[in-house]
């Protein structure tokens, strides 16, 4: 199929799924890699008692925090996901 064909169907709200090999999928900006970070013993207790009030990791509770913070300094900025 032809990518004006392809693009034609989007736009008519045509299934094309079945055009689409989705096992080669990804999402862009969603690989996922390792830091490091040090915190001080007061605020560990205090993202685990929040984490835990919420009911999600602290990781979890980092990474929801982290990314209110920049959608809130830079909410014109492309989300990545």
């Amino acid at each position: 199929m032809k990518a004006f064909e392809f693009d034609e169907k989007f736009d008519q709200d045509v299934d094309i799924l079945e055009h689409v090999d989705l096992s080669k999928a990804k999402r862009s900006m969603q690989e996922t890699k390792r830091v490091n970070v040090d915190f001080p013993a007061w605020m560990l207790d205090s993202l685990d008692r929040e984490a835990s009030r919420v009911g999600v990791t602290r990781q979890s509770i980092i990474k929801l925090w982290l990314a209110d913070k920049l959608d809130s300094i830079s909410p014109n900025l492309e989300k990545h996901g």
